[in-house]
């Protein structure tokens, strides 16, 4: 069977050549007769996958050597609890909701803190980034915290909110190593490596050393305190040993690719693609205002659900799966990750061409 155009929001597209690779490697890891799955997390052939996974991070985004790279489980939803749990040091965070997943990280920060909300685009179902160059932050507010990019509703930031000299945090997981970052504008990013960069399972945390801190909140389990994982490497239990390996890989392939630069390149090229023709449809119409849209997700509707559903049923038959809406916007969503190669947003557009002709 030959592979599908897979636009699916996550577990997503992994690139072709890392499955290759992890696929020969899988009996014996580099003559250790054993494969990744199998090994032990202390030894030294693990030591030096994990080491040069994060070096290779490092390398791609230009990570300041006063920042803390952990390779964590529990995926990017427990830390909407970590995050309040290890830096909020006077009780209090500002969060700005952009989406489902901002909204959950603000729900789960206000059981453990005051929480408050500064802004949100909930009015417009989640359409549009709000105006952030004066918001009212908290005078006590430890941190702000944003989703840089919304992967159910296809919006980013491209710009980042006046946090008037509080720390930043954001969740990156649907555009990490979409396009290069400047690191040291976050206190912290975190990234659920399932959409951009391997299989689900892990998470990433890259963190300013001062926030890492023993007077974290009372009752912080051992397993969610920075300082446990960071002391530790990484390795105070036993990681997601297989998915750290296949993100070292897809580090690799980027760095071999050209780095952030050209992948922000690439995925300009297809969004373009993709945005054009939305622009130009009588049928098919982008739900996102212009200046907002993401590089990584583009939902879009016709404005008939039962044509929509055609669309998803007869596209699906022709090998691009998983177009279906998330169920608070409807219609269709094309994640187009940088595992997503051109031609496949390219033939997307095609079809979509093909069935406006043919159901007008």
């Amino acid at each position: 069977m030959s592979r599908v155009y897979n636009f699916s929001a996550g577990p997503s597209m992994l690139p072709v050549e890392v499955l290759k690779e992890a696929a020969d490697e899988m009996l014996d890891y580099k003559g250790t007769g054993m494969s990744v799955m199998e090994m032990s997390h202390r030894s030294k052939a693990f030591e030096e996958i994990i080491e040069s996974a994060e070096q290779d991070l490092r390398d791609l985004m230009n990570i300041p050597d006063n920042y803390k790279v952990l390779f964590l489980q529990g995926g990017a939803s427990q830390q909407f609890t970590a995050v309040p749990m290890n830096l909020a040091k006077n009780g209090v965070a500002d969060y700005i909701i952009t989406g489902q997943w901002a909204k959950k990280a603000y729900q789960e920060a206000s059981r453990y803190i005051k929480a408050n909300a500064i802004a949100s685009s909930e009015d417009k179902t989640y359409s549009y980034i709000p105006d952030c160059s004066d918001l009212p932050i908290s005078e006590d507010a430890d941190y702000v915290y944003i989703c840089h990019n919304n992967t159910i509703y296809g919006t980013t930031y491209k710009k980042l909110p006046n946090t008037k000299g509080k720390i930043l945090v954001a969740d990156m997981s649907s555009d990490i190593l979409s396009q290069p970052v400047n690191v040291e504008d976050y206190g912290m990013i975190y990234f659920g490596v399932q959409k951009n960069v391997g299989p689900a399972g892990v998470v990433v945390v890259i963190i300013r050393e001062d926030l890492i801190r023993d007077d974290v909140m009372e009752g912080t389990p051992t397993m969610l305190k920075y300082k446990t994982q960071a002391d530790a490497n990484s390795l105070y239990n036993t990681p997601p040993a297989y998915g750290i390996y296949i993100c070292g890989k897809v580090f690799k392939y980027l760095k071999q690719l050209g780095g952030l630069e050209k992948m922000k390149e690439i995925n300009e090229k297809k969004a373009k693609i993709l945005y054009d023709f939305l622009d130009n449809s009588e049928m098919f119409k982008g739900t996102v205002v212009k200046e907002d849209r993401s590089l990584m997700n583009v939902p879009f509707v016709t404005g008939d659900k039962d044509l929509d559903a055609k669309f998803v049923k007869e596209a699906t038959e022709a090998g691009f799966v998983n177009l279906k809406g998330h169920r608070t916007v409807g219609g269709m969503r094309a994640s187009i990750y940088n595992a997503m190669p051109i031609e496949g947003v390219e033939k997307l557009v095609e079809f979509m061409a093909e069935f406006e002709k043919n159901n007008k």
